[in-house]
């Protein structure tokens, strides 16, 4: 699919995104993307709903949800989005599956949250790609569909035009993930915080965790949020753990050990998360050179910030800029 990023221009064109009701769908996993992508973007996607025959379908909790449109929506989109349904083991209707087959095989974006996958896969949308859904079906995914290389181990995953997504929060990463991909960091940092939600998590983080996700230093003990708040201080330094912990009264096994309880990743791998997404605000915002950036967000050189930002954007800075920088 061709995604639209913020550019130059004085409009914004929104993405468009359907979003389709399956039988007895999960309420949460529904509300994600109209609440995330619909309500808090600033207008940059037009999210509509969708349902066989634009009939009311029957939601979990006793309820039902009342699509706008008939399954004819999925012609129009540019992105569609399969929440998670109590009856995913289920077959679905033969209309069900070739209006989601025929948006796929014209370049739609197909994204399921949580169970949503198994629409997909019935479809035939994932044979041959990796995918993820809640870990609690993962096994049942795999066996019930062998052609599909099925991670329990992934929030979620990205195969450009086809995602997938763990459970309820894992949803809400993948739809914060569009929104970075499509519109930038900036984008997906207001957006985040409009739902207070943490503003990245990686998809590769596991989704079968003891400890607590990925939060701001506002929302950390007190120790691990001033540890978080002086190193994003001294960010254009080049700092170590040892730097840290001394820094706050912290061992440096302490330090480590209360990130990832309370921080859900290591205190180097969030750190470097920190200069990235700093990296690319300074990119989309400003006309500031490449090696004053990578500088001013503690990445050395020039030829080590490019390396550095490419592995975590697949980007070069300039691309990045050129593609996400604000009118």
């Amino acid at each position: 699919m061709r995604k639209i990023p913020a550019t130059r221009a004085e409009t914004v064109t929104p993405i468009k995104v359907a979003v389709v009701a399956l039988p007895e769908v999960l309420a949460l996993d529904f509300g994600i993307p109209v609440q995330v992508l619909g309500r808090n973007t600033q207008g940059r996607y037009e999210v509509h709903s969708c349902s066989l025959g634009g009939l009311p379908v029957p939601a979990t909790g006793g309820f039902s949800v009342l699509p706008e449109r008939g399954l004819e929506l999925l012609e129009e989109v540019d992105t569609v989005i399969v929440p998670g349904f109590s009856q995913s083991r289920e077959p679905l209707p033969d209309e069900v599956l070739n209006a989601l087959a025929a948006a796929h095989n014209r370049g739609a974006r197909m994204v399921s949250i949580c169970t949503g996958a198994f629409a997909l896969a019935q479809a035939g949308i994932l044979d041959g790609l990796s995918a993820t859904t809640h870990w609690g079906s993962t096994a049942d995914l795999a066996a019930m569909y062998p052609r599909i290389a099925v991670d329990e181990n992934v929030l979620f995953v990205d195969n450009g035009q086809v995602l997938t997504s763990a459970g309820v929060a894992a949803g809400i990463d993948l739809c914060l993930h569009l929104v970075r991909s499509d519109w930038g960091a900036a984008q997906g940092n207001r957006t985040a915080k409009a739902i207070v939600s943490a503003p990245r998590r990686e998809g590769t983080q596991s989704q079968f965790i003891s400890h607590k996700p990925l939060r701001s230093s506002a929302d950390q003990p007190s120790d691990v949020g001033a540890a978080m708040e002086w190193a994003l201080k001294n960010l254009h330094e080049p700092l170590t753990i040892a730097h840290i912990s001394a820094a706050t009264a912290l061992s440096e096994r302490t330090l480590a050990r209360r990130f990832e309880l309370h921080a859900g990743i290591a205190p180097m791998k969030w750190l470097s998360l920190q200069r990235v997404e700093r990296a690319k605000e300074l990119l989309e915002s400003s006309d500031v050179p490449i090696e004053r950036i990578a500088a001013a967000v503690g990445l050395g050189s020039g030829a080590n910030f490019r390396t550095i930002f490419k592995r975590h954007t697949s980007l070069t800075p300039s691309q990045y800029r050129h593609a996400f920088a604000a009118a």
